[in-house]
């Protein structure tokens, strides 16, 4: 009797990264997204359309993604935690690394449609961006109904069918647009966090958690589905009984400079992600892929550029890319003159001035 190969062919599993910071878009089907834990599963409704997608922005942000990771390892891995655990991205480091542009790499690289913007300033509440009610807009929009228009007939109090809509005066915010209820998540960028009023983060830990909100003037209204007005350009939705839960937990990432620290009730709702400084290879990949081409003279600049940024100064990488395209215009001298330029624009923005 010949003896049985009772050994087992080694599967190698597949890698748990969904993400992989290449920034190729998807040839065929977008990627697959991991299960939620189901401690965050939600169940929002009605299923709203396949958001937009803003291929200009993309560019913009982006350029032409070379070939290659454009982040280090470790920060691929926070990305694909808070992808796995849904859970709200903290992105902390100094300004021009990079932070805000991972929410477009994001949803490119997973088709997930036009990024959501939210820009905070100290001015900035919760309220706005969930949603905006145009209270006087409507008054005065019922008002010129009940007047008969132009042609100065009342209308009757009971003929709602032609009264002023009251989605019409409803308009969602970034935020309020990202908890709609979608097949897959939308990717919410709250950029620079740390300058808005210190009850902010405090005031979205209740959203971030649930998942959902309320809009008073439509639970209060008698309409079962109403259709408002959403972030996306010419984009509407139904809301029904005045409840927003999403069905797919946002791609939430929030960006700060450390100018000051969260509530650590926050700060636990959220998965850490300092970025550094982009490596060399990574500032020539992202000049090359900006300006479509590899101009001469880059590495001296590059070079340059590293130098003041391990110095100990505060660089931004916009400040490259701008040495770069105007060194390279036609007829453009670095000497004299020239030089003065390029001292300005790669100047210590720590300085003030």
């Amino acid at each position: 009797m010949t003896e049985q190969d009772t050994s087992v062919p080694q599967v190698t599993p597949p890698s748990w990264r969904v993400f992989h910071a290449t920034g190729q878009e998807p040839a065929g089907e977008p990627p697959r997204l991991p299960e939620p834990p189901p401690w965050r599963v939600f169940a929002g409704s009605p299923l709203q359309p396949a958001p937009p997608d803003d291929a200009q922005a993309t560019r913009r942000r982006l350029g032409v993604v070379q070939e290659g990771p454009q982040l280090r390892e470790e920060e691929i891995d926070a990305v694909n935690a808070a992808l796995l655990l849904r859970r709200p991205l903290l992105i902390t480091g100094p300004p021009g690394v990079g932070k805000s542009t991972l929410a477009y790499l994001i949803a490119h690289e997973l088709a997930l449609g036009r990024v959501l913007p939210w820009s905070i300033v100290s001015r900035t509440t919760l309220r706005g961006g969930l949603y905006e009610y145009d209270a006087i807009g409507r008054a005065q929009a019922i008002a010129a109904w009940r007047a008969g228009g132009d042609n100065g007939i009342t209308a009757p109090a009971a003929d709602a069918t032609s009264a002023p809509d009251l989605g019409d005066f409803v308009t969602l915010g970034p935020l309020g647009t990202a908890l709609l209820a979608y097949g897959r998540p939308r990717v919410l960028l709250v950029d620079e966090l740390d300058k808005s009023d210190i009850d902010l983060p405090n005031d979205l830990l209740h959203v971030l958690e649930n998942g959902s909100y309320d809009i008073p003037e439509l639970v209060r209204s008698s309409v079962g589905e109403v259709s408002v007005f959403t972030d996306d350009p010419e984009r509407r939705a139904v809301i029904e009984a005045g409840r927003v839960e999403c069905a797919e937990f946002p791609v939430v990432v929030i960006t700060s400079n450390g100018e000051r620290e969260f509530p650590a009730a926050f700060r636990r709702r959220c998965l850490p992600l300092e970025m550094r400084p982009p490596s060399r290879e990574q500032l020539i990949s992202i000049v090359v892929s900006h300006l479509r081409r590899r101009p001469e003279g880059i590495t001296a600049l590059v070079n340059e550029f590293e130098r003041r940024l391990h110095g100990g100064g505060t660089q931004s990488v916009d400040q490259l890319l701008n040495a770069v395209q105007l060194t390279t215009a036609d007829g453009f001298q670095a000497e004299a003159d020239g030089r003065k330029l390029i001292e300005m624009l790669l100047r210590d923005l720590s300085k003030g001035r």
